[in-house]
């Protein structure tokens, strides 16, 4: 059974950090591409930031400079190290794991975790 299980979300003031963690399981995760989504309020959901198996990593503009994705292959666990936070950056936030070669392609998605930043 393919499993990606979000955590690391919370509460915290404009300035904080968060890390987020993904669990893979059920699925031969090195492979794949591993993607952090956000789904704002009242928004669409947006990638936030993608690292394949191979190749660069690439992030929104809004996140540049702040966040910094990056995974363990032996632990099958993708991180969001998130700094500087604003209150832009709330939402809930899922990873997902795709396609190297078509960065919209997602075969499968966690069940998020939900990040609030507010005074």
């Amino acid at each position: 059974q393919v499993q990606l299980v979000e955590s690391g979300g919370g509460l915290v003031q404009p300035g904080g950090s968060l890390r987020l963690s993904c669990a893979a399981s059920g699925f031969d995760f090195s492979p794949y591409a591993m993607s952090w989504y956000r789904r704002a309020p009242g928004k669409e959901r947006e990638l936030v930031a993608r690292i394949p198996s191979f190749g660069r990593t690439n992030y929104v503009d809004s996140v540049k400079g702040r966040f910094t994705i990056s995974r363990d292959n032996a632990k099958n666990t993708l991180y969001l190290q998130m700094n500087s936070l604003e209150p832009e950056d709330t939402g809930v936030y899922y990873c997902g794991a795709g396609s190297n070669y078509d960065p919209k392609r997602i075969d499968y998605w966690g069940q998020g975790t939900q990040v609030t930043v507010s005074s």
